[in-house]
């Protein structure tokens, strides 16, 4: 198609919806934990737990009804090259509210009850998380059509979802049925951990030769450098998570050096974090004064934020320091204005409709300095 022609559009319910629920429910899971406040937070917390809760269970029963009944969406969302990348949102959206399931659940349920919903998440997330992963990336090398500026913050979805099941596994390898399950479990969560962490520095590196090479877009695509934050933050808090659970169920020396990489990893990434986040700030504002649009994208603001919050509360933990729960707490703050914006935006959207238009055939997003 040439870049003259219309793009024709569907009124359809995307992949990308779920990053909605990721990003409604890394709030309450961030709160659960969040140093200083937690407490103060915990019935905020609940309730949006909840809402992510329902949230996930719309859209899942949305898309299975889709998958059914209107196979052909499923088949051209799954082949278009930009979209199929938010096959990797489902997998977190019910990791992340598994792992609320796990925090929060027992304030509404009985406690057994709310860790089975966990399990049933974290199980059905990992499957299907460890599938995207493979299945995306080896039809982006087999089937899709790219340019040599076609990198993006999207890349990373199908390749994450490993690394938030790293961290949700941490929280309930505690109350696996046996030591050796419960080992088997963690190396298992250390081997997602890098898994993801690999293939993420490798996307990372090709979206920071696009930056360089071609500049961005300035459209709807400059939220998802965000996303960026995303295998970063969570990389922190999973190795954190893991660190303490290590130090419990494994021999002395061996949990001890765990728990000792846990803050040897986490706090010089965490510094390339704050690196990233201001240069994606610095192009977010100048792509807003370009007038960029408002999109689904825009949720690229709120789990990415959101890893950072519990990745910054994990260094909290392992330091000690006072500033950095402060820091927690400030990030946190930021991550509630970065809901409520992709939220009140989605509201509008829903209500004059337009935000339900997906482009079935639309001229590439082309990407220019200036």
């Amino acid at each position: 198609m040439s870049s003259t022609e219309t793009p024709q559009y569907n009124r359809e319910i995307g992949p990308n919806w779920f990053a909605s629920v990721m990003g409604t429910g890394i709030i309450a899971n961030a709160a659960a934990g969040l140093p200083l406040i937690a407490e103060q937070l915990t019935g905020f917390a609940i309730t949006v737990w909840v809402i992510a809760a329902i949230m996930l269970v719309l859209l899942l029963v949305i898309k299975t009804a889709q998958a059914i009944f209107k196979p052909h969406i499923l088949k051209r969302q799954l082949n278009d090259g930009v979209m199929a990348q938010f096959f990797g949102a489902p997998p977190m959206a019910m990791l992340t509210v598994g792992g609320g399931s796990v925090l929060l659940g027992h304030h509404l349920m009985p406690a057994e009850l709310a860790f089975t919903i966990g399990w049933v998440l974290w199980i059905a997330g990992t499957l299907t998380g460890l599938l995207t992963a493979v299945i995306i990336p080896y039809l982006h090398f087999t089937r899709y059509e790219t340019e040599d500026d076609a990198a993006f913050g999207g890349w990373l979805m199908p390749v994450v979802p490993p690394m938030v099941s790293a961290t949700i596994g941490a929280m309930l390898i505690p109350h696996a049925s046996s030591a050796e399950l419960q080992q088997t479990m963690l190396y298992a969560c250390y081997a997602m951990f890098g898994l993801s962490l690999m293939a993420s520095i490798i996307i990372i590196t090709l979206i920071w030769r696009r930056l360089s090479h071609s500049g961005t877009s300035g459209g709807a695509r400059v939220p998802t450098l965000w996303i960026v934050l995303g295998p970063l933050g969570q990389s922190i808090t999973a190795i954190g998570s893991l660190g303490v659970v290590a130090q419990s169920i494994l021999p002395q020396d061996i949990g001890s050096s765990f728990h000792t990489m846990a803050l040897l990893y986490g706090i010089p990434v965490w510094g390339f974090a704050f690196y990233w986040s201001m240069i994606a700030g610095l192009l977010t504002i100048r792509a807003i004064r370009r007038n960029m649009p408002f999109a689904l994208t825009w949720w690229a603001f709120t789990f990415p934020v959101g890893t950072c919050v519990t990745g910054t509360t994990q260094l909290a933990h392992y330091t000690g320091l006072t500033l950095v729960s402060w820091m927690a707490v400030v990030l946190f703050f930021g991550l509630l204005l970065a809901w409520l914006t992709a939220a009140v935006g989605t509201a509008k959207g829903l209500r004059k409709g337009n935000i339900l238009h997906v482009p079935t055939k639309a001229p590439p997003v082309k990407s220019k300095k200036g």
